[in-house]
């Protein structure tokens, strides 16, 4: 790619993509008293490069766990974070119990109606309401003992 084609990514994507990772960094204890929650109003931000800078400038601790956002049909979803560096490993995953489960059958494992899915590694979830899925964050974290 030429340098004025990189330019442009920079000014149209990754600026104001850094924007609302910051501000839904300042916002996360609104979302929950842990701070280890963030919520996005959609997904297809590339909010992960942009959120461990941003941890690091602002001496985050601790670290997020989660990221709620809603995909593109509108279904909300959990996304575990990485361990910087590490694509593959979750700073948290979601509980080993949920994993590979769907619909009704997910509700009653997680005791949050309105679950509808939990990726078979645990990276990733889905719920229908945005209150679904910040309760999945929440009772991960509790069951985890990260609170």
């Amino acid at each position: 790619r030429d340098f004025l084609s990189v330019m442009v990514s920079v000014v149209e994507s990754a600026l104001p993509a850094r924007a609302l990772v910051e501000q839904a960094v300042k916002k996360r204890h609104e979302v929950d008293t842990s701070g280890e929650i963030l919520k996005f109003e959609s997904g297809g931000l590339p909010w992960k490069g942009h959120l461990f800078d941003l941890e690091k400038e602002l001496e985050i601790d601790p670290p997020v766990k989660y990221v709620l956002y809603t995909d593109q049909a509108g279904m909300w979803r959990i996304q575990c974070v990485s361990v910087e560096g590490q694509p593959f490993t979750n700073r948290l995953s979601l509980p080993e119990a949920w994993r590979g489960v769907r619909d009704e059958e997910l509700s009653e494992v997680t005791g949050i109606p309105g679950s509808k899915f939990c990726h078979a590694s645990g990276f990733i979830g889905g719920g229908e309401t945005y209150e679904c899925v910040l309760e999945m964050a929440r009772v991960s974290l509790k069951q985890a003992g990260a609170n």
